[in-house]
């Protein structure tokens, strides 16, 4: 039991230092707002956020039916662009958020781009 906690801790530790190591590399302004992700075993989400702190758009999978967890996140993406592209924004800061590029965040940075932003 002492080395599944361990082990546990060490994956925490590794997460918290990409999280570190990210933010503090991306920088919003309020041309250029942030596009955080937040993923979930279940769930993906993604807002933009100025740098004010202000939600300028959002989109989560919840509503999407069907279709696997990557190509949700590829829909979450897109959806997060067309509000973004309707309020004239297409210069974002991708913030990943500590998760590694791969996989589901991959998918719905594909899907953002697609959708017209730009990163």
């Amino acid at each position: 039991m002492k080395k599944l906690t361990t082990r546990l801790l060490q994956k925490y530790n590794q997460y918290m230092r990409r999280k570190t190591r990210v933010n503090a590399t991306i920088k919003a302004t309020t041309d250029r707002p942030r596009l955080i992700v937040v993923r979930s075993n279940r769930y993906i989400s993604a807002q933009l956020i100025d740098a004010k702190g202000a939600v300028l758009a959002m989109a989560y999978d919840r509503d999407i039916k069907g279709g696997t967890k990557s190509e949700r996140a590829y829909k979450v993406g897109e959806r997060v662009a067309q509000q973004a592209v309707a309020k004239q924004l297409t210069q974002v800061a991708f913030d990943r958020n500590g998760y590694l590029f791969h996989g589901r965040v991959k998918q719905l940075a594909d899907g953002a781009r697609a959708g017209g932003l730009q990163f």
